[in-house]
């Protein structure tokens, strides 16, 4: 580079009058794998299977077995998604099954564990719902128990693949703006349509139901950076729900710090915000909703705007389960994998034991869900 074009970005840098340049090429589509093609069966078909099951169907994979607690739904979702699968009474019958090698169990936290854990030792391969587990001790047992088993056990962190979220979090791990400094996201909408459902009952539904989607996507971009978190909750004025629907979280960071706001008792004017800053640019995305996204690249050499596809209802399903697929057929740890996933459920307790608290507390020192 010549001293007068050194000066010159030098200037563009001061004055605000970066051009505009090219997206760099990122990979952040839903993977999926090349030849290998499994049955999938699923355990569990209450209202998030619908997701699960039509990204299923886009994606051209086979989902040959459902069963859940009543047949008549299950019944429902294979005419609507999958005419061809066998609706099983016994769960037990869908896991002897032979010729399915992958399992998608959906069913709600507090019953999940058990069901994976039958599912590893019947040498399936296993998709699990979020919140994984409620406690870590339960979820390294399922980790060490699918190791010993031979089998991949992934979860289904559908947020890692919308395409605002994947497009920066492999931004970061392409090195497009070096080491990361701050992460701040901050959502505003209106979560009252949960009042008087059974999300209502659940005590830090912002914080762990809703909020475990972008824990998971600060721990996968600072991984074991993140140090201690304070955390709060209030309920909004006028809000029709039992549970807080404002909360927000602090993280200290090795070289760096992180907030995640979420204002979920606004009805009106939505909006939906994600800063990354590193040490060689920035990448913000914006929007009025977690569907409608525009994303900004900031470096030295100029600021670019990539033109995303996709939405994440249901591109994340279909990229979960994909991450899964291509994991098995490749013999590695998918990226969306139970250990990696023990991070960010250690971040996210943390945060609900500081909101409970009122004390700034490690990660890692709390075990269980508060």
């Amino acid at each position: 580079m010549s001293e007068d074009s050194a000066d010159s970005d030098t200037y563009a840098l001061k004055s605000g009058t970066l051009p505009e340049i090219a997206a760099p090429e990122v990979d952040y589509l839903p993977p999926a794998p090349k030849t290998y093609r499994p049955k999938i069966g699923m355990i569990g078909t209450g209202g998030i299977s619908n997701s699960h099951l039509d990204a299923y169907r886009t994606a051209g994979w086979e989902v040959a077995g459902l069963w859940n607690r009543s047949r008549d739904k299950a019944e429902a979702k294979a005419a609507e998604f999958c005419p061809n699968a066998q609706v099983f009474d016994d769960m037990q019958a869908l896991l002897d099954r032979d010729d399915i090698d992958v399992l998608d169990i959906t069913l709600p936290t507090d019953v999940r564990a058990p069901v994976i854990e039958a599912a590893l030792k019947a040498g399936k391969h296993v998709l699990s719902q979020k919140p994984f587990v409620s406690d870590l001790d339960t979820g390294e047992a399922l980790v060490k128990l699918a190791e010993d088993q031979g089998v991949q056990l992934a979860v289904n962190q559908n947020g890692r693949w919308s395409p605002h979220m994947a497009w920066m979090r492999n931004a970061c791990r392409d090195g497009l703006i070096g080491d990361v400094i701050s992460v701040h996201a901050s959502l505003h909408w209106n979560h009252g349509w949960t009042a008087g459902t059974p999300f209502d009952k659940i005590e830090d539904l912002i914080l762990y139901d809703f909020g475990i989607h972008w824990f998971d996507f600060l721990s996968s971009i600072v991984g074991d950076r993140a140090e201690s978190v304070t955390a709060s909750a209030a309920h909004a004025r006028g809000q029709a729900n039992a549970t807080p629907l404002l909360a927000q979280a602090l993280i200290k960071m090795d070289g760096g710090q992180a907030s995640l706001v979420f204002d979920g008792g606004t009805p009106h004017g939505p909006r939906d915000t994600t800063y990354i800053g590193g040490t060689e640019g920035s990448i913000v995305a914006n929007g009025p909703d977690l569907g409608s996204q525009s994303v900004t690249l900031t470096t030295n050499a100029g600021i670019a705007h990539p033109k995303l596809h996709g939405t994440w209802f249901n591109d994340g399903f279909q990229g979960a389960m994909g991450a899964l697929l291509c994991a098995i057929e490749d013999g590695r740890a998918p990226v969306n994998s139970a250990r990696d996933n023990l991070t960010s459920l250690a971040l996210t307790f943390a945060a609900i034991a500081s909101r409970k608290s009122g004390r700034e507390v490690p990660i890692g020192e709390v075990r269980r869900l508060p």
